[in-house]
């Protein structure tokens, strides 16, 4: 594999599951020490954070202080089309709140909404998501390094079923510790099979940036807010509904822009995609 990539992969989540697998031993009764119980499983528990520093770290050994600035530079990179902040602001939302109101259409009660009702809630929300909920703690390692050199060798579909993957299968721990996520209240591979079609679509965004570390992040901050406005993984039938729309968004995304890098005409256009 070209670079780092195994070491990436072996940092972000050996920091990880490191911090994490402790926390899932306490849930099932294994005593630890009192006060590093309080530490893992308090709001301080540094385990999120390991494809971040994976990122950093690795991109430090191979390009040296330069390529971690260009690489931290790139979650700054707001310079995109409109076109493309519409897809990252509205893309999840529609699918996630669509797939919801499909089940209430076709049976389901309606369910409570608690959020959409105090809307000051929701831009506090979102700063949280995006600092302490995931996306800044995984995209700079996600994107901006697994995907970035998986592209070196594969193409866009490939790299980004891999990179799903990875991602899915990283978050194993916390199917083992008591979760108010819903996503951890399902089967795994529920969760691999969401991170996996969910990923060709960051990578369409991500391609169509320019590499934009920044628009990943905004994806994935909207990719987490929308479940926490819409409970849709709390119903079967909606779940199965999200799968279907994902499904159907990740074909027509392949057929109009291509497998290969998910740009159309990128020779037409040398500012599509970085690299291009």
């Amino acid at each position: 594999m070209k670079r780092k990539l195994w070491l990436f992969f072996l940092l972000a989540f050996g920091w990880s599951w490191l911090f994490w697998w402790p926390v899932a031993l306490v849930a099932r009764g294994v005593a630890v020490p009192p006060a590093l119980a309080g530490f893992l499983q308090g709001p301080f528990n540094p385990a999120a954070w390991g494809p971040l520093i994976a990122a950093l770290l690795v991109t430090f050994l191979e390009e040296g202080r330069t390529g971690m600035a260009n690489l931290l530079r790139r979650g700054l990179a707001v310079r995109f089309g409109l076109w493309w902040y519409l897809v990252i602001l509205l893309l999840f939302p529609v699918l996630i709140g669509g797939a919801l109101l499909l089940a209430v259409l076709t049976g389901d009660p309606p369910p409570d909404l608690p959020a959409l009702a105090d809307p000051l809630v929701i831009p506090i929300a979102f700063v949280y998501i995006l600092l302490l909920g995931g996306p800044l703690q995984e995209e700079f390692g996600w994107r901006g390094y697994a995907l970035e050199r998986f592209q070196e060798r594969w193409n866009a579909l490939a790299s980004s079923i891999v990179v799903g993957l990875a991602w899915g299968a990283w978050h194993l721990p916390l199917f083992f510790m008591p979760r108010q996520e819903f996503y951890y209240q399902r089967p795994i591979w529920g969760l691999l099979l969401s991170t996996t079609l969910v990923s060709v679509l960051f990578t369409w965004v991500y391609n169509n940036t320019r590499g934009s570390v920044f628009a990943a992040l905004l994806f994935h901050t909207l990719f987490n807010l929308s479940h926490w406005l819409f409970p849709t993984l709390a119903s079967d039938r909606a779940s199965l509904y999200l799968f279907v729309l994902l499904f159907a968004s990740v074909i027509v995304v392949l057929l109009a822009w291509g497998p290969e890098r998910l740009v159309r005409d990128p020779w037409k256009n040398p500012q599509a995609c970085r690299g291009a």
